[in-house]
């Protein structure tokens, strides 16, 4: 009786844990870039991204409207920022950023963002705008953005999902195991 009881105990402490854990930080996050995400900015000459940890193998796509490629180079990491130079001047529109690195834990991460320039001196591919219309003046550069419009953890939701499958399995083992017959 004393063993079914420190079993339900055990599974008990064990589901409380896992329900009350706060997730493990160990995955590098998106904390700003550079245009910001959703910011209408002057055509930028790089996508500067800074990220919560150190990270590794760097990939920036930057593709506008009809998904036309406009980054040049391979970016360049340096501790949790990276940097991706662009590809001429930006004509005016929207542009999204797709990025994915690796966490200094191996895993990696991805997300994507937009942000719209305007007041570019190159006219856009089917531009019907007059060639003498003065340009409009250039928006200020943005602040850092907080946040990206998506981003991906990775397998941290499958993580979460097999640990509440193990107190549970736990769980129905202690009862299994309270409720055996007793041998003499």
């Amino acid at each position: 009786m004393r063993a079914a009881r420190l079993a339900t105990l055990g599974a008990a402490t064990a589901l409380t844990l896992a329900v009350t854990a706060a997730p493990a930080s160990a995955h590098t996050a998106l904390r700003s870039s550079n245009p910001a995400a959703k910011a209408t900015v002057a055509a930028p000459s790089e996508i500067l991204l800074t990220y919560t940890q150190t990270i590794s193998m760097p990939k920036v796509v930057l593709t506008d409207a009809q998904g036309g490629r406009h980054e040049t180079g391979a970016p360049r990491a340096v501790d949790n920022k990276v940097t991706q130079p662009v590809q001429g001047t930006l004509p005016n529109g929207e542009y999204t950023v797709g990025w994915r690195v690796v966490s200094a834990d191996g895993h990696p991460v991805s997300g994507t963002f937009t942000f719209t320039v305007k007041g570019s001196t190159t006219a856009a591919a089917g531009s019907s705008a007059p060639a003498s219309a003065a340009p409009a003046a250039p928006a200020p550069a943005p602040a850092p953005s907080q946040a990206a419009e998506k981003e991906s953890s990775g397998s941290s939701g499958w993580l979460w999902i097999g640990l509440v499958v193990a107190v549970i399995a736990l769980i129905a083992g202690g009862i299994a195991w309270a409720r055996r017959p007793k041998q003499d």
